[in-house]
């Protein structure tokens, strides 16, 4: 269940992970130094009504194509009824209407055709032909157009005359790089004004700002709106400002700067990106909170005679000491405390902290050995999940130590840390489990993320389940 207990490396060998420059999160407290000001009214969405009045209009343009008693008021109400409700949805930025026209167009056909059919269904005496079929959707798609690329022009102009002020998160380099390209494209309609970095390189570009006063400065003095996060690990690194930033009104996007990661989804200035749901309920969470504290609450009730016969043995096979108590890197960075049954002794605070444990370390007792196999010392962790610190599925957390130095050397190890960390996961039902590649763990949590529902958590559940029928080790 837990990738602490081995030492994965590339080549089947430990290695010595040394000292990492990477901070992965401030002190317990640190937060309160970000004086970040108090929520702000939030930005005023764009408006839907501009469109929807180009489209309404388009659809009483097209409604001339009708003749004589086709031209009956329920009709045209239904034909501009039909378009409105098939309006696609858009993704936040469209660059024209050229770039919109296919859905458009497909869903004019649709209206229609729907039109049609009733008409004909109820009324065949007043059955539209082709040539009003195909004049009407010539006329609206023409009118659309015509009115969609009007408001699109004016968004744009309102875009380059007020653009919204961003900080950019990052490394040094990485961030003038993205906010250079965001400068040389203003029809995108932000405007980086400063690099948020823990060290600067000392590059020509923005103001650079390393403490939370500075940031504090700017984000009052330019009216930031917009947080461009523009390396995976900064998530994980820079947690307690993002959120702050976040609860004070701007909007924090992820910008994948070096790869299209994001496929399909948002684009600015050409690179992919997508918004981070900071400090509120995400799709989905009502419900997995649910699933976990149902199940985590039901499974300790049942096994608490279990974890009291487990305990009594370790006193008295392995001495004082039962509950194993480590901090772990939770959601955004965020610090907790796993709880397990204790198996093994480090040496000291340092190497619990800093160095992967073998499972027969320490001439483990017999009984260590059995919780070892069986998992039974992740029990514990029900109660992680019962107070909310983990969820019954999701990517393993990890120490601090470790946190900062897979950031650093396996791409898109530090987006794992999106979503609540978990007791099992997909990568823990693939076999990912002891002395695996972390590169892979990495790739099979992002999956996870990027397609979570709450039957694939269920499914995880099961399939764990009966993976503890047959146990292999930890």
């Amino acid at each position: 269940m837990t990738a602490e207990s081995t030492v994965p490396s590339p080549g089947g060998q430990p290695r010595d992970l040394g000292s990492s420059p990477v901070s992965v999160m401030p002190p317990r407290g640190a937060p309160a130094a970000f004086r970040i000001p108090a929520r702000r009214p939030p930005a005023r969405p764009v408006s839907p009504l501009p469109l929807l009045a180009a489209d309404g209009v388009a659809a009483l343009f097209g409604a001339l194509a009708l003749t004589g008693t086709q031209r009956r008021p329920l009709l045209v109400a239904l034909l501009v009824a039909a378009s409105l409700l098939l309006r696609p949805h858009m993704p936040r930025s469209v660059p024209g209407v050229l770039d919109e026209l296919p859905a458009v167009c497909a869903r004019i056909a649709v209206a229609w055709l729907a039109s049609a059919a009733l008409v004909a269904a109820y009324a065949p005496h007043h059955a539209l032909s082709v040539r009003t079929l195909a004049l009407g959707f010539l006329l609206q798609t023409a009118a659309s157009g015509a009115g969609r690329a009007l408001v699109h022009r004016r968004r744009h102009a309102a875009r380059l005359a007020r653009p919204r002020a961003a900080l950019v998160v990052g490394p040094a380099a990485t961030a003038q790089r993205v906010a250079a390209a965001v400068l040389r494209h203003p029809r995108c309609g932000v405007r980086p004004v400063g690099v948020v970095t823990e060290q600067p390189d000392g590059s020509d570009g923005l103001p650079v700002l390393t403490s939370g006063e500075e940031v504090e400065r700017a984000l009052i003095q330019n009216g930031v709106r917009d947080v461009l996060v523009v390396h995976p690990s900064v998530r994980s690194q820079q947690g307690p400002l993002l959120r702050a930033l976040a609860q004070s009104g701007c909007a924090v996007w992820e910008v994948d700067a070096d790869s299209p990661s994001y496929g399909t989804g948002e684009r600015l200035a050409g690179f992919s990106c997508r918004r981070l749901e900071l400090g509120s309920r995400e799709r989905g969470s009502v419900g997995k909170r649910e699933l976990d504290v149902a199940v985590s609450g039901t499974l300790l009730l049942l096994v608490s005679p279990l974890l009291l016969v487990c305990a009594v043995v370790l006193r008295l096979t392995g001495g004082p000491g039962v509950v194993f108590r480590q901090e772990r890197v939770g959601r955004d960075g965020e610090p907790f405390t796993l709880l397990k049954f204790r198996t093994h002794r480090p040496v000291d605070e340092h190497e619990a902290a800093t160095r992967w444990s073998v499972a027969n370390e320490h001439r483990m007792p017999w009984f260590c050995r059995f919780l070892r196999r069986t998992s039974l010392d992740e029990l514990l962790q029900l109660w992680n999940v019962f107070r909310g610190d983990m969820s019954l599925v999701g990517p393993r957390p990890e120490r601090p130590y470790f946190v900062a130095e897979f950031s650093r050397t396996h791409p898109g190890y530090a987006a794992r840390h999106r979503m609540q960390t978990g007791i099992t996961g997909l990568a823990q039902i693939h076999g990912l489990r002891g002395d695996t590649s972390i590169e892979d763990r990495a790739r099979f949590d992002n999956a996870y993320i990027d397609t979570w529902s709450l039957w694939q958590d269920i499914c995880i559940l099961l399939r764990t389940a009966a993976a503890l029928l047959r146990p292999t080790g930890s």
